[in-house]
C-alpha cells in the first residue's frame, strides 16, 4: 500500500485539479482553448466523483479534471479523492491544487488503491501520488498499511482464518517489530479463561488467547483487546444462513486491534503495548454450550447464558479481566458486537462508551479529524439492573431487546475495575457497498482516530 506514494521528485506528474461547482467557471476559463472544448464536449460539470482526463497535443495526459462537492455541502465527503486510483490511468499523479482537506486526500488516494487479490487475480492500480508540500507521506502510508492488514485479515473467509491463522497472524506481526508473542491454549485456557474455553470448545478448531506485549515497561501501559471470532455460526442458538454470511468478519474487533497494534509500534510511540485477542469458532456440536449453563468467568463473576450467540461479550469479558489485572492506564477493545449498533447507527458509524470525560472528547476529535467516524452513546446506568439473572451473578443477554448494544457495553463493563479508563468500540468492520477511499468489504473501523489519539498522548 505504501507503494502508492512517489517519493522523489517527478516533474512529469501528471496535475490533479479539483473542481467544485462553484469553481468550475473560473478554472473552465484558465484552461487552453482545446482543453476546455474537450471539456465541454464531454459534458463535464464538476459533478461530484466525475473524473475527465484532457488530453495533450501530443495525445498524452495533460491534466485531470476531478469533482469534488462545495465546502459547504452537507455531505461533503473528505475522501471523496480515494475514487480516483479506480478512475486513472497508469502513471505518476499530484494534487495540482487544495482539495478540501490535503491530507485527508492523500490518505483516501492510498486507501482507494487497495484490492483483496489472495484467491483470484485482482489488478492494483498502477497509479503513484507526489505528495503535496508539508504532507506526511510515512505517516499517511502507516495508515494505509494498517488499513490494508485489517482488511487482509477480515477479507480472508474462515476456512483460511482460523484462530490458529490469526494467531500466526499476530505472530507475525509480532516479529516484525520485535514483540513479544504467546498463545494460551488447551488445559490453561479452560482453568484460567473459562468464558472463552466455552464459546470455543464446541469447534474442532481448538480456541486460544493471543497475547502480544512490546515497549518499555517503564512507559505507561496501553492495553488493545479485540474480539477474534473467526467464525459464528450463532452456537446452539443458531443463526439463519443470511445471517452467517458476513461472519468471517466476527473477528473484525481482532483485525482492528492488530492493524493498531502495527501503527503504534511502527511509529515508535512511547507506551507499554499490551495486545488481548480471544480466538475461537463459535460451533455446534454435542459439547457446545448451552442456554442456561452457568460458567465462572475469570474475575470470578458466575455468566449465566441466555444467548449462545451474544458469545462476543464472553470472550472479551475473560480478555478485559486479564487486561484489567495490569491496571493499565488505558484499556480499550474493539469488538463486531451486536446488530443493535447497525440498527441505532448503520454500517459506517460506530459507538463508543467511556465514562472518561476527557477520553470521549479526545476519541471525538480524533475521529472526525481523521474521517474515522465514531459517536459516543450512554453506559446508561438504570438498564444495568437488566443484566440480573436469577440463578448467578449476571445474565449475558437480557431479554426484552431494547438498547441491545448498551446492555453489552454494560455487562463489558463488570469486568473492568483497575483500568484508569477504558474505552469500548462497537464496530462493524464492513463495508457493505464501496466508496472512495472504502473498496466493499472488510474495513478498518476506529483504528485510526484511537491511533492519532495516543500518537497525541504517547508521541
Amino acid at each position: 500500500m505504501s507503494s502508492v506514494f512517489e517519493t522523489a521528485t517527478t516533474p512529469a506528474a501528471i496535475p490533479i485539479t479539483f473542481v467544485t461547482k462553484s469553481t468550475w467557471d473560473a478554472i473552465r476559463n484558465e484552461l487552453p482553448a482545446p482543453a476546455r472544448q474537450f471539456a465541454e464536449a464531454n459534458g463535464f460539470a464538476a459533478k461530484p466523483g466525475k473524473c475527465l482526463t484532457l488530453p495533450a497535443a501530443d495525445g498524452s495526459i495533460a491534466q485531470v479534471l476531478f469533482g469534488l462537492e462545495d465546502e459547504t455541502h452537507k455531505a461533503r465527503d473528505p475522501f471523496r479523492p480515494g475514487a480516483l486510483p479506480g478512475l486513472l490511468p497508469p502513471g505518476v499523479y499530484r494534487f495540482a491544487n487544495a482539495p478540501h482537506d490535503t491530507r485527508l486526500a492523500a490518505l483516501a488516494f492510498a486507501l482507494g488503491a487497495y484490492r483483496f487479490g489472495r484467491y483470484r487475480k485482482n489488478e492494483v492500480p498502477e497509479v503513484r501520488l507526489v505528495p503535496s508540500d508539508g504532507i506526511d507521506a510515512a505517516e499517511i502510508a502507516r495508515m494505509a498499511d494498517a488499513a490494508a492488514l485489517a482488511r487482509d485479515l477480515i477479507n480472508t473467509p474462515s476456512n483460511d482464518m482460523g484462530p490458529a491463522e490469526l494467531a500466526d497472524a499476530a505472530r507475525e506481526l509480532a516479529a516484525r517489530f520485535g514483540a513479544g508473542f504467546d498463545c494460551i491454549t488447551g488445559e490453561a485456557l479452560e482453568q484460567g479463561f473459562p468464558l472463552i474455553h466455552a464459546v470455543g470448545m464446541a469447534s474442532t478448531r481448538a480456541p486460544r488467547l493471543i497475547d502480544l506485549s512490546w515497549g518499555d515497561p517503564a512507559h505507561p501501559k496501553v492495553t488493545l483487546v479485540g474480539k477474534g471470532v473467526c467464525f459464528d455460526a450463532g452456537g446452539l442458538d443458531i443463526k439463519p444462513s443470511s445471517g452467517m454470511l458476513l461472519m468471517k468478519k466476527d473477528m473484525g474487533g481482532a483485525a482492528n486491534v492488530l492493524a493498531l497494534a502495527q501503527m503504534v509500534m511502527d511509529a515508535k510511540l512511547k507506551l507499554r503495548l499490551r495486545v488481548l485477542i480471544p480466538a475461537v469458532e463459535n460451533a455446534v456440536a454435542g459439547n457446545a454450550f448451552r442456554p442456561l449453563d452457568i460458567f465462572r468467568s475469570r474475575k470470578g463473576v458466575t455468566v449465566e447464558i441466555g444467548n449462545t450467540d451474544a458469545e462476543g461479550r464472553l470472550v472479551l469479558a475473560d480478555a478485559l479481566a486479564l487486561a484489567d489485572e495490569e491496571r493499565p492506564d488505558l484499556l480499550v477493545d474493539l469488538g463486531t458486537l451486536t446488530g443493535a449498533a447497525r440498527v441505532a447507527l448503520g454500517p459506517d458509524l460506530p459507538p463508543f462508551y467511556t465514562n472518561d470525560e476527557t477520553l470521549a472528547a479526545d476519541v471525538a476529535a480524533h475521529a472526525r479529524g481523521e474521517n474515522d467516524p465514531l459517536w459516543r452513546m450512554p453506559l446508561w446506568p438504570a438498564y444495568d439492573a437488566w443484566l440480573d439473572s436469577k440463578t448467578a451473578d449476571i445474565n449475558n443477554a437480557p431479554s426484552g431487546g431494547f438498547a441491545g448494544s448498551i446492555t453489552c457495553a454494560l455487562f463489558l463493563q463488570r469486568f473492568v475495575e483497575h483500568a484508569a479508563s477504558w474505552l469500548h468500540v462497537d464496530i462493524y468492520g464492513w463495508t457493505p457497498s464501496a466508496k472512495p477511499g472504502r473498496p466493499e468489504g472488510g474495513e478498518c473501523q476506529a483504528a485510526r482516530a484511537i491511533y492519532k489519539l495516543l500518537s497525541q498522548r504517547y508521541a
